[in-house]
């Protein structure tokens, strides 16, 4: 057997909690990309994904415990005043609402740094709410989060025809929250935009499409990662870039062509 063999079925247990943290976010960030993309708010994310990371800093500051009720209830109760502040924006000065979403990112990122920057570990802690620590999850934060993100998908499919700005938000603001803490601000973004903006163009099978790639990117990034003994988000937000690249380039020339045949 060959080491590459032999590497992939001793190592594989641990990669599976990783994967299957990878999965759940690409079932809620694939279509909730899509709307954002359409919607013209690209660094929504990056401002929530901020702000709930600035609750994480919070309640670590309290020395509350990462991952309990205390710190998802800040975390959840920052994304969420944010998103209310920019779903009035929105109503009242949608002009200048993405200039608004940076300030609130930055706002955010520089009141983290602050709370951080007498903690002699606030070094570590800002890397592993940029970069995560999907290397880390365990199956008892997969259980929650994937009912959190059943009850999300639910309302989103079957609200998604109303437009509600304040639906779309609130939703966000719940998966963000979640997701940040799985796999760092990074990968939240990337996950959200880079798959939506390959599929941008597709007329058929676009969510299918942005699932697989978005999927095979993951795998694909873990296994790298662990292969060079390099950190997982960062590897996993390069290959995303990569196969998104690749997939805007050929998809829709690619799935034109079948078309054609099958006339």
């Amino acid at each position: 057997m060959s080491d590459a063999i032999h590497w992939t079925l001793s190592d594989f247990a641990i990669l599976l909690p990783a994967l299957l943290a990878g999965l759940l976010v690409t079932v809620t960030h694939v279509p909730l990309g899509q709307r954002v993309l359409a919607r013209g708010i690209i660094f929504l994310d990056l401002a929530i994904a901020q702000v709930a990371g600035l609750g994480i800093i919070i309640a670590h500051s309290f020395h509350w415990q990462p991952g309990g009720w205390q710190t998802q209830l800040i975390a959840m109760g920052a994304a969420i005043a944010g998103v209310l502040l920019l779903n009035f924006s929105e109503r009242h000065w949608p002009q200048i609402q993405e200039a608004l979403i940076g300030s609130m990112f930055v706002l955010a990122s520089s009141v983290g740094i602050l709370l951080l920057a007498s903690n002699p570990h606030g070094g570590d802690q800002l890397k592993d709410l940029l970069v995560g620590q999907i290397l880390w999850v365990s199956y008892q934060q997969l259980v929650l989060v994937a009912v959190l993100y059943a009850a999300v998908l639910g309302l989103w499919f079957k609200f998604r025809q109303q437009q509600s700005s304040l639906l779309f938000y609130l939703l966000f603001a719940v998966s963000i929250t979640a997701s940040v803490q799985l796999v760092g601000i990074y990968l939240v973004f990337a996950s959200l935009i880079l798959p939506a903006l390959a599929i941008r163009r597709l007329t058929a099978y676009a969510l299918p499409l942005g699932y697989l790639l978005s999927v095979l990117a993951y795998a694909l990034g873990l296994y790298l990662s662990a292969l060079a003994d390099l950190p997982a988000g960062a590897v996993i937000v390069v290959c995303l870039s990569g196969l998104s690249l690749l997939a805007a380039l050929l998809l829709p020339s690619l799935l034109s062509g079948l078309q054609k045949q099958h006339r």
